[in-house]
Protein backbone atom coordinates (compact mmCIF):
# COMPACT_ATOMS: atom_id res chain seq x y z
CA UNK A 1 0.00 0.00 0.00
CA UNK A 2 1.77 3.15 -1.09
CA UNK A 3 -0.16 5.48 1.29
CA UNK A 4 1.19 3.94 4.38
CA UNK A 5 4.46 4.64 3.56
CA UNK A 6 5.62 7.32 5.97
CA UNK A 7 9.06 8.98 4.28
CA UNK A 8 7.43 12.27 4.64
CA UNK A 9 7.30 11.50 8.62
CA UNK A 10 10.65 12.45 9.90
CA UNK A 11 13.90 12.91 8.51
CA UNK A 12 16.22 10.54 6.79
CA UNK A 13 18.29 10.82 10.11
CA UNK A 14 15.48 10.13 12.96
CA UNK A 15 14.22 7.24 10.67
CA UNK A 16 17.51 5.82 10.27
CA UNK A 17 17.88 6.48 13.84
CA UNK A 18 15.12 4.30 15.00
CA UNK A 19 15.60 1.29 12.40
CA UNK A 20 19.18 0.63 14.09
CA UNK A 21 17.37 1.28 18.00
CA UNK A 22 14.70 -1.33 16.25
CA UNK A 23 17.35 -3.82 15.44
CA UNK A 24 16.06 -3.55 11.83
CA UNK A 25 19.47 -2.17 10.25
CA UNK A 26 23.07 -3.96 11.54
CA UNK A 27 25.37 -1.47 10.75
CA UNK A 28 25.00 2.51 10.77
CA UNK A 29 25.81 4.27 7.03
CA UNK A 30 29.05 5.69 7.00
CA UNK A 31 27.05 9.36 7.00
CA UNK A 32 25.36 8.63 10.01
CA UNK A 33 28.14 9.23 12.77
CA UNK A 34 28.92 12.33 10.63
CA UNK A 35 25.42 13.98 10.61
CA UNK A 36 25.46 12.65 14.40
CA UNK A 37 28.53 14.97 15.17
CA UNK A 38 27.36 18.05 13.05
CA UNK A 39 23.25 18.38 12.57
CA UNK A 40 22.40 20.98 10.10
CA UNK A 41 21.17 24.01 11.16
CA UNK A 42 17.59 23.43 10.07
CA UNK A 43 15.85 19.48 10.34
CA UNK A 44 15.58 19.10 6.52
CA UNK A 45 11.86 17.91 7.17
CA UNK A 46 9.42 17.32 4.78
CA UNK A 47 6.72 19.85 4.89
CA UNK A 48 3.03 20.22 2.47
CA UNK A 49 3.23 23.14 0.72
CA UNK A 50 0.29 25.41 1.99
CA UNK A 51 -2.36 25.95 -0.58
CA UNK A 52 -2.30 29.57 -1.49
CA UNK A 53 -5.86 30.96 -1.96
CA UNK A 54 -6.18 34.52 -3.82
CA UNK A 55 -4.05 36.35 -5.97
CA UNK A 56 -0.50 34.20 -6.48
CA UNK A 57 2.17 36.41 -6.12
CA UNK A 58 5.59 36.19 -8.63
CA UNK A 59 8.73 34.93 -6.50
CA UNK A 60 10.56 36.66 -8.84
CA UNK A 61 11.27 40.50 -8.45
CA UNK A 62 11.29 42.52 -11.26
CA UNK A 63 15.03 43.30 -12.23
CA UNK A 64 15.79 47.49 -13.75
CA UNK A 65 18.93 48.73 -14.21
CA UNK A 66 19.50 52.63 -14.70
CA UNK A 67 20.31 52.08 -18.48
CA UNK A 68 16.32 50.98 -18.51
CA UNK A 69 15.44 54.24 -17.76
CA UNK A 70 17.53 56.14 -20.13
CA UNK A 71 16.19 53.59 -23.00
CA UNK A 72 12.32 54.37 -21.93
CA UNK A 73 13.06 58.16 -22.09
CA UNK A 74 14.81 57.44 -25.18
CA UNK A 75 12.25 55.54 -27.07
CA UNK A 76 9.27 57.82 -25.76
CA UNK A 77 11.47 61.06 -27.40
CA UNK A 78 12.95 59.35 -31.04
CA UNK A 79 10.67 56.00 -30.82
CA UNK A 80 12.48 52.91 -32.47
CA UNK A 81 13.60 54.48 -35.69
CA UNK A 82 13.09 53.33 -38.76
CA UNK A 83 15.78 51.34 -39.12
CA UNK A 84 15.31 47.07 -37.97
CA UNK A 85 17.63 45.38 -35.87
CA UNK A 86 19.58 43.01 -37.49
CA UNK A 87 19.71 39.70 -35.41
CA UNK A 88 22.30 38.36 -38.20
CA UNK A 89 24.89 40.13 -37.35
CA UNK A 90 26.57 39.61 -33.70
CA UNK A 91 28.31 42.46 -33.85
CA UNK A 92 24.88 45.02 -34.31
CA UNK A 93 24.13 47.85 -31.66
CA UNK A 94 20.61 49.58 -32.52
CA UNK A 95 20.72 53.08 -32.21
CA UNK A 96 19.08 53.40 -28.78
CA UNK A 97 21.68 50.97 -27.04
CA UNK A 98 24.73 53.75 -29.05
CA UNK A 99 22.72 56.20 -27.50
CA UNK A 100 22.69 54.90 -23.42
CA UNK A 101 26.51 54.05 -24.22
CA UNK A 102 27.29 57.81 -24.79
CA UNK A 103 25.15 58.58 -22.34
CA UNK A 104 26.82 56.75 -19.81
CA UNK A 105 29.99 57.82 -20.82
CA UNK A 106 29.09 61.58 -20.66
CA UNK A 107 28.53 60.58 -17.12
CA UNK A 108 31.10 59.26 -16.45
CA UNK A 109 32.61 62.34 -17.43
CA UNK A 110 31.17 64.02 -14.35
CA UNK A 111 27.92 65.73 -16.15
CA UNK A 112 25.14 65.28 -13.66
CA UNK A 113 21.68 67.33 -15.06
CA UNK A 114 19.96 64.42 -16.92
CA UNK A 115 18.37 66.81 -19.46
CA UNK A 116 22.18 67.78 -20.14
CA UNK A 117 23.50 64.18 -21.07
CA UNK A 118 20.04 63.68 -22.69
CA UNK A 119 21.20 66.48 -25.47
CA UNK A 120 24.87 66.37 -25.37
CA UNK A 121 24.14 62.26 -26.08
CA UNK A 122 22.08 63.25 -28.71
CA UNK A 123 24.43 65.63 -30.01
CA UNK A 124 27.38 63.40 -30.15
CA UNK A 125 25.40 60.68 -32.45
CA UNK A 126 24.51 63.15 -34.45
CA UNK A 127 28.22 64.16 -34.78
CA UNK A 128 28.35 60.17 -35.83
CA UNK A 129 26.33 60.49 -38.74
CA UNK A 130 22.91 59.01 -36.90
CA UNK A 131 20.12 61.29 -37.20
CA UNK A 132 17.29 61.07 -34.37
CA UNK A 133 14.14 62.27 -35.38
CA UNK A 134 11.75 63.25 -32.06
CA UNK A 135 8.24 61.81 -32.51
CA UNK A 136 6.29 64.48 -30.78
CA UNK A 137 7.35 66.78 -34.25
CA UNK A 138 5.32 64.34 -36.03
CA UNK A 139 2.39 63.95 -33.45
CA UNK A 140 1.95 67.67 -33.00
CA UNK A 141 2.15 68.60 -36.71
CA UNK A 142 -1.03 70.15 -38.35
CA UNK A 143 -3.30 67.05 -39.40
CA UNK A 144 -3.80 67.72 -43.01
CA UNK A 145 -6.97 68.51 -44.39
CA UNK A 146 -8.90 66.20 -46.69
CA UNK A 147 -9.30 69.26 -49.16
CA UNK A 148 -6.21 70.96 -50.66
CA UNK A 149 -8.52 73.87 -51.50
CA UNK A 150 -10.23 74.24 -48.42
CA UNK A 151 -7.31 78.29 -48.09
CA UNK A 152 -9.14 78.99 -51.52
CA UNK A 153 -12.96 78.28 -50.21
CA UNK A 154 -14.20 81.58 -50.32
CA UNK A 155 -12.31 82.25 -54.17
CA UNK A 156 -14.22 79.07 -55.34
CA UNK A 157 -18.01 79.84 -53.87
CA UNK A 158 -17.19 83.09 -55.51
CA UNK A 159 -16.82 81.68 -58.68
CA UNK A 160 -19.27 79.09 -58.52
CA UNK A 161 -21.78 81.37 -57.67
CA UNK A 162 -21.15 83.65 -60.94
CA UNK A 163 -21.27 80.44 -62.92
CA UNK A 164 -24.79 80.33 -61.52
CA UNK A 165 -25.87 83.75 -62.17
CA UNK A 166 -24.40 83.26 -65.97
CA UNK A 167 -26.75 79.92 -66.41
CA UNK A 168 -29.86 82.10 -65.64
CA UNK A 169 -32.31 82.45 -62.62
CA UNK A 170 -33.95 79.44 -62.68
CA UNK A 171 -30.85 77.09 -63.76
CA UNK A 172 -28.85 79.11 -61.13
CA UNK A 173 -31.75 78.70 -58.34
CA UNK A 174 -32.02 74.88 -58.90
CA UNK A 175 -28.16 74.37 -59.74
CA UNK A 176 -27.03 76.81 -56.72
CA UNK A 177 -29.22 74.50 -54.30
CA UNK A 178 -27.63 71.12 -55.39
CA UNK A 179 -24.30 72.36 -55.37
CA UNK A 180 -24.88 74.01 -51.82
CA UNK A 181 -26.65 70.55 -50.93
CA UNK A 182 -23.78 68.07 -52.39
CA UNK A 183 -20.78 70.21 -51.81
CA UNK A 184 -21.18 72.45 -48.61
CA UNK A 185 -19.57 69.82 -46.80
CA UNK A 186 -16.64 69.60 -48.92
CA UNK A 187 -15.99 73.28 -48.72
CA UNK A 188 -16.61 73.00 -45.01
CA UNK A 189 -19.38 75.46 -45.50
CA UNK A 190 -21.60 74.39 -42.35
CA UNK A 191 -23.19 77.67 -42.05
CA UNK A 192 -26.60 76.57 -43.89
Amino acid sequence: MAGSRLETVGSVFTRTRDLIRAGVLKEKPLWFDIYNAFPPLREPVFRRPRLRYGKAKSPTQDIFYHEDQIRAKFYSAYGSGPKAFDLFNPNFKSTCQRFVEKYIELQKLGETDEEKLFVEAGKALLAEGVILRRVEKARTAPAPTCFPFASQRPALLESFRMQAVEMGPHRAASSESGFDMKHQCALGDTSR
